[in-house]
């Protein structure tokens, strides 16, 4: 028996959604709990309060553009957001999200989810089903990044790959290696 696919509710944002958007900077003096509360609202007021774990966000080019602030980036993970989906993003925005484990998937032909309620999305694919059968397809996710975004993010994936045992130092040596003589 196969597991029912899951649908995510969709939330549609435009081209450069910024960091300041998504992290106000007249809230950066708090925690992520209360920047959360004001994610996205100068676009889309009622977000923080509709958004429901799960959801996702399709959005078009550079999204995340703006500052390195990593609460653009936390306030999406704090609010439970599954992906984002966008043309392009900010780099430092892209690096920031996959420390804190979101994921987010380049599709180039994002502007075929624009009127979409709701998504199935496939990360092995990675690509996202329409509700006719069709596919749009998604840049591939490096597997190191994906591991990291499934761990929870890098500090995470750290914790885990510490605690796990650890291989045995090689027992044999380069043929060229010599031990360090006393001088």
């Amino acid at each position: 028996m196969t597991a029912a696919p899951i649908l995510h509710r969709v939330w549609h944002l435009g081209d450069d959604v910024d960091t300041d958007a998504l992290a106000p900077g007249a809230w950066m003096q708090h925690g992520v709990d209360v920047i959360a509360q004001h994610c996205l609202e100068n676009l889309v007021p009622d977000f923080a309060a509709q958004m429901r774990p799960g959801d996702v966000i399709v959005a078009g080019r550079n999204f995340g553009i703006g500052s390195s602030r990593e609460q653009a980036a936390a306030a999406l993970v704090h609010l439970g957001v599954a992906a984002v989906m966008a043309h392009s993003y900010g780099g430092l925005f892209f690096r920031n999200a996959f420390n804190l484990g979101l994921v987010l998937l380049t599709c180039p032909e994002v502007n075929r989810l624009k009127g979409l309620g709701e998504l199935q999305l496939d990360l092995a694919g990675p690509f996202v089903e329409l509700p006719s059968g069709e596919r749009v397809a998604c840049d591939p996710i490096p597997d190191f990044l994906m591991d990291m975004a499934r761990a929870g993010g890098l500090m995470a994936s750290l914790k885990l790959r510490l605690s796990s045992p650890t291989p045995s130092p090689p027992t044999h040596h380069p043929p060229d290696w010599r031990p360090h003589e006393p001088s």
